[in-house]
Order: C-alpha cells, then structure tokens, then sequence
C-alpha cells in the first residue's frame, strides 16, 4: 500500500459557516484551528495548507468562562517609552468582540510562515450577519 501525497491542485477547499453563539471562546477557538489547518480531513499535511475558509458569527454572545473577563490583559508595546497599551477582556468584549475569536483562534495556531497563511482564509463577525453568502458555506455545529 502506497501513501498518498496531496499535490497543490488537488487541495478541495470549501466555504464553512460557525456560528458562536452559546459556544465557549477555547473550544471554538480549538475547533476552528483545526479545520483552517485541514485537519479534519483525512489527507492532512503538516507542512502543506489542506485548510477550508472559516466564516463565524456571533462572537458578541461567545460565553468566556472562570474570571477571565476580569484577569485576562491584552499588551500591545509601540516601541517607545510608556508606549505599553493594556486592555482587559472585558472592555475588548464589548469594542470588537470578532478581535478576541480572532486572537484566540492565532494563539491555537501553531507560529509559523505557514499558519499566517491559513489565518488569512478566517473570516470573524460580531453579528450574524455575514457578506460571504455567495461562496455558499457549509454550516456546521460544533459540540
């Protein structure tokens, strides 16, 4: 029995809707990792980009458990002195809520040339509302 390698033209990538709503920001975020990298697909390729494109919606009424609305810190450092920005959770849930998915989707990512690749096929919305309705997504509920 031979293995069979995935040549670049052979790559099937669909369109996948998930919606947030209700689900719990790490999960999500895990679930979603997995299938912008391919790996729910039976020809996944460590080094090579198998992933689908990711829409998800609702992230406003993601559900984020323990304290971390409260603990969890965001830094961002300019470079300059006293130029270290600090935001809780809390206050980035209620300006861009699709920032905290997206973050939390990058840091399940693994860090290389090639996940920046993959995060680029991740769409993330507050609402419900969604501008991708012409690639014709797949729904799928995650639980």
């Amino acid at each position: 029995m031979k293995t069979h390698v995935v040549k670049a033209g052979e790559v099937e990538r669909r369109w996948v809707h998930i919606d947030a709503d209700g689900q719990v920001l790490g999960r999500l975020a895990t679930r979603v990792a997995d299938i912008l990298r391919g790996k729910d697909k039976p020809t996944f390729t460590p080094y090579m980009d198998l992933g689908d494109f990711v829409i998800v919606t609702n992230c406003a009424k993601v559900k984020i458990s323990g304290k971390k609305l409260e603990q969890r810190k965001f830094y961002k450092y300019s470079g300059y002195q006293s130029g270290l920005k600090v935001v809780a959770l809390r206050d980035l849930m209620d300006e861009k809520p699709d920032e905290v998915v997206y973050r939390a989707v990058k840091g399940m990512m693994p860090h290389t040339k090639l996940s920046n690749a993959q995060l680029k096929k991740l769409r993330v919305f507050a609402g419900a509302e969604h501008d991708h309705s012409a690639q014709q997504p797949e729904t799928r509920t995650l639980g």
